[in-house]
């Protein structure tokens, strides 16, 4: 493949899914205040563990989860996966 067309698919990559969405860090960073997240405060929301720095911070997430979801894209980080729980 020329080196334009290579150029031109990784472009159209980027643009069309997001160039944090191919290099999405973990999550650490609450995304309704910016503070660092508690591992103990979390709410699992379409198939995602998402963490939080305070009580506070669930309540608005689960008045608008896809916008807080959308700034952690924003952010370049990621919720979790659900982690199996051994019973």
């Amino acid at each position: 493949m020329k080196p334009s067309k290579t150029f031109l698919l990784t472009f159209f990559f980027l643009t069309a899914f997001g160039a944090n969405a191919a290099f999405a860090a973990p999550q650490t960073t609450c995304p309704v205040m910016g503070g660092t997240i508690n591992k103990e405060l979390y709410v699992d929301y379409q198939g995602k563990r998402v963490y939080f720095c305070c009580d506070y911070c669930i309540g608005e997430f689960k008045n608008d989860p896809e916008k807080y979801l959308q700034k952690l894209t924003e952010m370049g980080q990621e919720p979790s996966s659900i982690p199996d729980e051994k019973k």
